[in-house]
């Protein structure tokens, strides 16, 4: 089972390699919104965890997770807009 999961990790990786280093620079923004709406789902799910924590130990956990996925979106939307900001015509 182990080697199984070795696998796919070493695919998934190979993979996404070779996809994102083939994407035009014209779709890099679409893309990173797509990323961000995977990123909300993150946090709504560590939302989630946190909310079942039935130890302290899994509390803090999901809270970790929240301040991480926070932390993602919000940087990726960053990022977002600044690109954004070079497609638009100076005055």
């Amino acid at each position: 089972m182990l080697w199984m999961l070795i696998y796919v990790a070493i695919l998934a990786t190979i993979v996404g390699i070779y996809v994102i280093t083939n994407v035009p620079p014209l779709l890099h923004t679409p893309l990173m919104s797509g990323a961000n709406a995977i990123s909300g789902i993150t946090l709504v799910g560590s939302l989630i965890a946190a909310g079942y924590g039935e130890t302290n130990v899994r509390t803090i956990l999901g809270f970790l997770a929240i301040i991480f996925a926070t932390i993602n979106v919000v940087g990726g939307f960053m990022v977002t807009d600044r690109m954004l900001k070079m497609f638009k015509k100076r005055k």
